[in-house]
């Protein structure tokens, strides 16, 4: 049995591809009508105002959260001492959820996004997303758990037995 610092290429290609394919399935759910969320732009739009570059910089951040996490996943195989989609899956669900509940607390941190609670006309420009961020479509809590959990598979798969 190798060690776990053995594999961080392997780990830092199947994050990759994890976050490559789970992206794809929120960029897909947007462009079929499913979900207006965009974590990459939601992350793009606290760094600057300058709309073009608030998508590079998110999408940057939001691939290097994606590696990171798949650090985090590898570690957790490594202490339970077992790996498989399924766990994946349950891991994914487990974020994805997480970050569906914090999407109601983004307005207070997210220096463009309106509150709930603000006027019309309050000079924020993009819009709360609500609880589980219904406000972005009523469908996307199901693509969003259905990307995480499909990220953390991949990972559960492909990852090295550690």
């Amino acid at each position: 049995m190798m060690s776990f610092m053995h594999h961080v290429g392997d780990i830092i290609l199947w994050g990759f591809i994890a976050t490559s394919l789970m992206t794809t399935i929120l960029l897909g759910s947007q462009g079929l009508g499913f979900s207006r969320l965009s974590l990459p732009f939601l992350i793009g739009t606290m760094l600057t105002t300058r709309l073009r570059l608030a998508y590079v910089l998110g999408y940057a951040v939001y691939a290097i959260g994606g590696w990171l996490f798949a650090f985090v996943y590898a570690k957790i195989f490594v202490s339970i001492g077992y790996q498989t989609w399924w766990i994946g899956a349950l891991l994914g669900l487990g974020l994805g959820l997480f970050i569906l509940i914090s999407l109601a607390h983004l307005p207070y941190i997210h220096p463009h996004m309106a509150c709930e609670y603000d006027h019309p006309r309050s000079g924020r420009v993009l819009e709360a997303p609500g609880f589980l961020g219904l406000h972005y479509g009523r469908q996307t809590p199901i693509i969003t758990l259905l990307g995480h959990a499909l990220y953390g598979s991949v990972l559960g798969v492909f990852l090295p037995t550690f």
